[in-house]
């Protein structure tokens, strides 16, 4: 096959869409909600922490980082074992876990309960969220999928927006003692909700094949060394740099050239299991699949530059401003209200856009951040928050078309089958992209704000920010540029549609012949 051929990717046969896919959709984005609220409440919560059970700037930084790796270690495999034996029962263990581990959290009388409650939490995520975007892939096709994703994009937005308010509100009302105690508590009625319904409108598992049971059990535990030491030296950067006495970082930075080299033996590992005619942890077929590979580094990259926006000016706030931490997280709300609404929308834009669409939201984000470092050249004071909320609004408009649309469109090929394992993989790069880019972006911004001032400091760290949104908007012109038009499917009844015909390629993976150039 030459390069100017095109690549044909044979996908099974549509089935009748289930009835109750909305009703499950919602159950889905319940729990997910849940699971995303927990990153961002507990930041607010985390002085109070400090006093309730005595914890050092070192625990503090493991109920935060903690819960990052533990997410971002059993995506993978979580999402595998979906693929496998069902996404409704993992779906359900992993709500139930998250609520037990909750409940521990709330009740933990140490920092070190809390931490082990808060990696257990973290992991139930993982076991959690890979089971939405399967079952997202699974319940929808066309149209109606990119406005799933979209919901779901919505959804993440909400949910990072309202996480500081919550927590900043929970603690006024009940106070410092029982306050942070209650933003763990507050997840039991969720948890519970989500499985009575969840075994009532979630698809059941199909029964599998005893030659389909092959968990590959050798590559979990090499895929999840690689995560690990990737992951641990750059969340202990990123938190440890702010932690005030926290001392020197525990993890060298040479640990990650150990994840990388553990990455390669981990990809020789999956072609030798292939080879040998077994069911491998991840197929390294999913990077031919028509947009997977370039979608997938569009988001690592991305995850890197717009999360280390939030980390530097809630710090920046409260460190330089003197906000409280519900003022600090209002102050960075128009970012995450902009992204909430606009993934919505995109979720309806992307059939038709396609990766234009993407391309247009990185350049808008990157419009915002150039916004934003004119505002912190000529406004100072308390003000501040109140002449960042528009920029931060068309940034956050930007990243709203950003995230939902390139989950559509890097998933939007991959079998039903393995969405389970290709979300999860997807998750896991983001994971690794936002702890590198917290990492990076708050060495700048304390190493800046320690030689000069902390207002020099948060120019410079959102200048690397903006920096990374550039290389991701790189990547997507670049993947816009060799696509050449949208993807086509060539069903015969959309055969004399085009329009209908690129809506599709970009939401469905179910019974379509997807056909991409070169």
């Amino acid at each position: 096959m030459t390069d100017d051929q095109p690549t044909r990717v044979r996908q099974p046969e549509a089935e009748a869409p289930d009835p109750r896919r909305w009703r499950a959709l919602t159950v889905c984005l319940v729990a997910g909600f849940m699971t995303l609220l927990d990153v961002s409440i507990v930041n607010v919560a985390l002085p109070s922490i400090q006093q309730g059970v005595g914890a050092s700037p070192s625990d503090l930084q493991w109920i935060v980082s903690g819960y990052a790796l533990a997410f971002g270690l059993t995506l993978v495999g979580a999402g595998r074992v979906g693929d496998v034996v069902g996404r409704r029962p993992v779906f359900i263990a992993g709500v139930v876990l998250f609520g037990v581990a909750s409940l521990a959290c709330g009740l933990a009388s140490s920092s070190a309960v809390l931490v082990a409650a808060r990696l257990v939490q973290g992991a139930a995520g993982g076991i959690l969220n890979p089971q939405v975007s399967g079952l997202i892939q699974q319940m929808f096709s066309g149209r109606e999928r990119g406005r799933a994703f979209g919901m779901l994009g919505a959804t993440i937005g909400i949910s990072t927006a309202v996480g500081p308010i919550v927590g900043g509100l929970i603690i006024s009302a009940l106070g410092a003692e029982a306050g942070w105690r209650w933003i763990f508590f507050v997840n039991l009625p969720i948890a519970v909700v989500a499985v009575v319904l969840a075994r009532r409108w979630l698809p059941a598992p199909r029964r599998a094949s005893s030659a389909r049971l092959d968990l590959d059990p050798v590559g979990v535990v090499l895929l999840g060394a690689t995560v690990l030491a990737l992951l641990l030296p750059l969340v202990e950067t990123g938190r440890g740099s702010g932690a005030s006495g926290s001392g020197s970082v525990a993890i060298p930075w040479w640990v990650a050239l150990i994840g990388g080299a553990l990455a390669v033996v981990f990809v020789a590992w999956e072609r030798s299991y292939t080879r040998r005619g077994r069911s491998p942890l991840v197929d390294l077929d999913l990077f031919r699949v028509p947009g997977y590979s370039s979608g997938a580094i569009v988001g690592l990259i991305y995850f890197g530059g717009f999360t280390g926006i939030f980390f530097v000016l809630t710090i920046y706030f409260q460190e330089a401003l003197g906000y409280t931490p519900l003022l600090a997280g209002l102050a960075v709300t128009p970012f995450a209200a902009g992204s909430a609404v606009a993934a919505a929308v995109g979720g309806y834009l992307v059939g038709r856009f396609g990766r234009l669409l993407v391309t247009v939201g990185l350049t808008t984000v990157l419009a915002g951040l150039v916004v934003v470092d004119l505002v912190l050249a000529h406004v100072t004071g308390p003000r501040l928050g109140w002449a960042l909320a528009v920029p931060l609004l068309i940034a956050g408009i930007g990243s709203g078309l950003v995230i939902s649309p390139n989950v559509t469109l890097t998933l939007a090929a991959v079998p039903v089958p393995r969405a389970g394992t290709a979300g999860g993989l997807l998750q896991t790069g983001q994971r690794i992209g936002t702890a590198a880019g917290i990492a990076l972006i708050g060495a700048v911004y304390f190493a800046v704000s320690a030689t000069h001032d902390s207002t020099r400091g948060a120019v410079w760290a959102l200048r690397v920010a903006a920096g990374l949104v550039a290389v991701a908007l790189l990547a997507s012109g670049l993947d816009l540029r060799a696509r050449r038009g949208p993807v086509h499917p060539t069903r015969d009844d959309d055969a004399d549609d085009a329009d209908e015909a690129d809506e599709e390629a970009a939401g469905e993976g179910d019974d379509t012949e997807v056909v991409t150039g070169a």
